[in-house]
């Protein structure tokens, strides 16, 4: 056991041990005739704070609803839980369920954990009740009463670079990654655009000081925006980045990453080819991408799909080739590759993968549906090995679907269950030769406002299923189901887009999932649906920043409805719409142009830009798909294939060609990813080589005055980091305004794992 995590374990029963030395025991009340057992267990402690996972074992009669009591003895306070409502008076904590952890059946369970603090020492409470079943024992006898290192012990394997020693953060209330400064020097004119992370918890109070080599390169510490052009500095030189706190200096960040040409070239391992058995052979092409700290050393690694050159679209028939899905560091070591088999079949609309940490350990996990014939990135098996589902259309229509939770270390199992949504009858999801059955969706959201869940779902054009799950202890445990076809639900039905977003519509804390023209609350029931159906494009963010709350713009598809529409995320009220037009395919909407405040609108089928009240603003951009932060304000620019351009009332400005690279997803022309995934807030974007040999990463090399924390510790993007791969990729929106004009963002609520 870690040496600074504590369990204790009590028991209604009749005999009793104590928890002695870092070792588990149980503590047992003397004449209980209903029993209860509760494992407290400190997950983990730092100066002045401390985690804990609580977990209450019921062994009498079924309880629906419930109460853990308990109480500190050394003036422990907790400051946030998850999975459970706790308040504290003096020092009685009672800790209540939430709306999905309201039953215990008999010799049932249910799990919740809290951050607290403390101070002197931090023993294990003595006694538990549950629901005024009191479950008591002597406390251990030698918990630490000294303050541990200031400083968390080592993990196991050691990172590969040195972590940050700034001061822990005060403990906010959302889990989010511990990174590292992120540094990377891009080559700019005659000398280089050095960039670093601002943390989310470092809103205030923190200035830099950059080092080229062992010469510090600014006069005075830079309290500005995160970025410095070192005027004709060498390229190739060597920069670290040093954060001041209180006028103290921290220690050195790892090496910036050198863009010496502009961008930064990730090497790849091509899967083989082969052949169908009806004998048309197949190579491979890098596709989407998403990126996650897999071994908790706060640099990020990249995990990569391979599509075969004969995947296909839902309504096409054929074989297809296996799909491959790798995980890379940024240097080109590939840590693994997961092989899902041949009974899941090639396509935009089959794979949809998830890369976070669920579970909270600091390293990232990922999510996938499995078949069998799936082999890990171990070699383990899935299900059978010999087993083909495939029918003579190259559909799947038969055999087990399974969802599976990937190390993101190892690539290695970590848990395997049953997929939700079954498929069940093939035609009950509108067609019967398999086009509408297999449309899958995937994304992550903190339903309970404090840890993420993972998003898995199955239809949009007729009946649609949203199953949410969480990643706890080693095991996948399902929060709720969400099907159209269930009472109460109806309006969900047919209202689905190619993707989804994610985020907080209704300002309490907890992200709602937006599925198209339907919105599913946290708990998993219809907060509401516009009724204007299926769509292939929506944009969710502070699209308006002069009304409160979130906006949603969406483009339809339906001839008897709006071409596309403008709504207020909570209530899913229409503010402004297009008239109908058949099938819209495309529609973005973002700050391109500083000459109208908030958001500008526009999509394929209508012309003109429309501002945030629907009115035409003037020309609509040549390009209707990506967006990226890059060059120096804060309004956006339009991504589109290998480019990036500025938008002008007459004309765009050419600011980036990609060089030697080549979008994915045929005709949509998206990046393999776009994000802040390294510098200051503005985004990177990464395509695949056009022999696929590579991943290239390109960053901006222009400064910027403009200060803002990293855009991967605001919640709404970070999980849109997470689905942008879903089906018909679409860019990433924070859950804030950004453009011309804009405020103070607002501090985040987080806490770093």
């Amino acid at each position: 056991m870690h040496p600074s995590r504590h369990r204790l374990t009590l028991l209604a029963a009749t005999t009793a041990a104590t928890v002695v030395a870092g070792t588990l025991g149980t503590v047992v009340a003397s004449a209980a005739a209903v029993g209860c057992r509760v494992d407290y267990q400190i997950t983990n402690q730092w100066q002045g704070g401390f985690g804990a996972n609580v977990t209450v074992t019921n062994l009498g009669d079924p309880v629906n609803g419930w109460a853990v009591t308990w109480s500190y003895a050394a003036g422990q306070q907790v400051t946030q839980a998850w999975n459970a409502a706790v308040t504290q008076s003096g020092a009685q904590v009672t800790a209540r369920n939430v709306d999905h952890n309201t039953a215990i059946a008999t010799n049932g369970s249910a799990s919740f954990g809290f951050n607290g603090s403390w101070t002197g020492s931090n023993p294990v409470p003595g006694s538990f009740a549950l629901n005024g079943t009191t479950c008591t024992g002597a406390p251990p006898t030698d918990e630490p009463t000294t303050p541990p290192p200031t400083t968390p012990p080592p993990t196991t394997p050691p990172p590969t670079t040195p972590p940050p020693t700034t001061p822990p953060p005060s403990a906010g209330v959302v889990q989010m990654e511990k990174l590292d400064r992120g540094l990377v020097s891009v080559r700019s004119g005659s000398g280089n655009l050095v960039s670093w992370r601002l943390l989310g918890t470092e809103t205030s109070g923190v200035a830099f000081n950059l080092y080229r080599g062992s010469t510090k390169v600014n006069a005075s510490p830079i309290t500005g925006a995160t970025n410095y052009l070192d005027s004709g500095a060498a390229a190739g030189s060597a920069y670290t980045v040093r954060a001041v706190v209180g006028g103290a200096e921290q220690a050195a960040s790892p090496p910036a990453l050198q863009f010496g040409a502009g961008y930064l070239d990730v090497p790849l391992q091509v899967p083989a080819g082969g052949s169908t058995p009806s004998g048309e052979s197949y190579s491979y092409s890098a596709s989407d991408a998403s990126v996650g700290d897999l071994n908790g050393d706060g640099n990020y690694e990249i995990v990569l799909k391979w599509e075969p050159s004969n995947a296909k679209d839902n309504s096409q028939s054929g074989y297809t080739g296996n799909v491959y899905v790798d995980a890379y560091t940024l240097t080109g070591t590939r840590l693994w590759r997961v092989d899902l088999g041949r009974n899941i079949r090639a396509g935009a609309h089959y794979t949809q993968f998830q890369v976070y940490d669920y579970d909270g350990d600091g390293r990232a996990e990922v999510a996938m549906k499995t078949a069998d014939g799936t082999r890990s990135g171990t070699g383990q098996l899935i299900g059978s090995s010999s087993a083909d589902h495939r029918n003579s259309s190259g559909y799947v229509l038969s055999g087990p679907e399974y969802l599976t939770m990937f190390n993101g270390q190892t690539g290695a199992v970590a848990s395997t269950v049953n997929y939700d949504p079954p498929r069940g009858t093939v035609s009950s999801w509108g067609d019967s030769y398999g086009n509408r059955v297999d449309r899958f969706l995937a994304g992550t959201a903190y339903l309970d406002g404090q840890r993420p869940s993972l998003i898995m779902a199955r239809g949009y054009y007729t009946r649609a299923v949203i199953a949410a799950w969480d990643f706890r202890n080693g095991t996948l445990t399902k929060r709720w189901t969400f099907d159209s076809n269930s009472s109460g639900n109806g309006a969900a039905a047919g209202q689905g887009n190619h993707q989804l977003s994610v985020a907080d519509v209704d300002a309490d804390g907890r992200q709602e999932i937006v599925y198209g023209a339907a919105t599913i609350d946290d708990n998993g029931r219809l907060l509401h649906s516009t009724g204007n159906g299926h769509g292939d494009a929506l944009h969710v963010g502070d699209l308006d920043p002069g009304r409160a709350g979130l906006e949603v713009f969406k483009v339809d598809e339906d001839a008897s409805k709006p071409s596309s529409y403008f709504a207020d995320a909570r209530t899913g009220q229409v503010l402004w719409s297009t008239a109908a037009s058949g099938d819209n395919g495309r529609g973005v909407s973002a700050d391109i142009w500083a000459g109208s405040p908030g958001a500008e609108s526009w999509s394929s089928a209508v012309a003109g830009l429309a501002n945030t009240r629907g009115q035409n603003v003037g020309r609509k951009p040549s390009s209707a798909n990506f967006l990226a932060w890059w060059d120096g304000d804060p309004v956006r620019e339009l991504l589109d294939g290998t480019k990036i351009d500025k938008y002008g009332t007459g004309g765009e400005t050419r600011l980036l060609d990609g060089s030697a690279v080549a979008s994915n997803n045929g005709t949509k022309s998206t990046p393999a990813l776009s994000g802040d995934i390294l510098g200051d807030w503005r985004e990177e974007v990464i395509w695949r080589t056009a022999d696929s040999r590579a991943l290239r990463i390109y960053s901006t090399p222009t400064p910027t005055s403009t200060r803002i924390y990293t855009l991967m510790h605001d919640p709404q993007y970070r999980v849109a980091i997470a689905w942008q791969n879903t089906a018909y990729n679409q860019p990433p929106h924070p859950g804030f305004f950004i453009g011309n004009g804009m405020g103070t963002p607002p501090t985040p609520d987080i806490h770093l794992r």
